[in-house]
């Protein structure tokens, strides 16, 4: 069964979340902005999701993890959660 590795950064609006995005295309560290700006719990860890398999997270942010290119920040991506910046560092 498929799994990867991804971390993102969830915020209320498409204006905070492209914010945030322009930031990281400067060069600015994902962990910190997620720690700083993140509302889902896993801010805390960086925005760090571990390990996911299909299925596991919303539809939206499932279909950026298993079939986006990896190692690239993708979004704003729309949830019913808010907007999501969507980093995956594997997948197999």
């Amino acid at each position: 069964m498929a799994k990867a590795m991804a971390r993102h950064i969830l915020v209320k609006t498409m204006a905070e979340a492209q914010a945030i995005k322009d930031r990281l295309d400067k060069g600015d560290a994902f962990d910190k902005l997620a720690r700083k700006y993140s509302t889902c719990p896993s801010g805390k860890k960086g925005g760090d999701l571990g390990e996911v398999r299909p299925g596991q997270l919303v539809k939206s942010i499932d279909n950026v993890v298993f079939n986006k290119p990896v190692r690239m920040i993708h979004g704003p991506v729309k949830s019913q959660f808010g907007y999501h910046l969507v980093q995956v560092f594997f997948r197999d």
